[in-house]
């Protein structure tokens, strides 16, 4: 065990040997495997929405990030970049309200300002550009 989550998965999904049967998959495949992934984020979430005491949301939150990082560790995606990508777009936000999303707990939004630039996962799609291959 270790703080180092997206580093955690992988050396689960090596110990369990889920790698190469991933990387053997076809197009079709790789498309049945995805919407598994997502169907499986939607019972976690599910589990979270109907927890039932505060271990059960922990428990929860957990469990949709393992979903997640595990998703994107075995499609080949480099999480470290992915996370870097988004933490670097999202702190050129400005706080602020977003009027067509109510917030009444008074917590700031991130607003977009002029000039934003949305981070870029091109060159770190792994597998998934697969999928949408024609």
């Amino acid at each position: 065990m270790s703080k180092d989550w997206v580093h955690d998965i992988a050396m689960m999904h090596e110990y369990y040997n889920v790698h190469p049967i991933i990387e053997n998959m076809d197009k079709e495949t790789l498309k049945k495997f995805m919407s598994f992934r997502i169907s499986f984020l939607e019972e976690e979430l599910s589990e979270l929405r109907t927890a039932e005491n505060a271990a059960d949301i922990v428990d929860a939150l957990i469990d949709l990030c393992v979903v997640a990082i595990g998703t994107l560790d075995g499609f080949g995606v480099d999480s470290y970049k992915a996370w870097d990508e988004v933490l670097i777009a999202n702190m050129k936000k400005k706080a602020g309200i977003k009027p067509e999303r109510p917030n009444p707990l008074g917590l700031p939004d991130l607003i977009k300002p002029v000039g934003w630039v949305a981070p870029s996962h091109e060159d770190n799609i792994g597998l998934v550009s697969k999928i949408f291959e024609d």
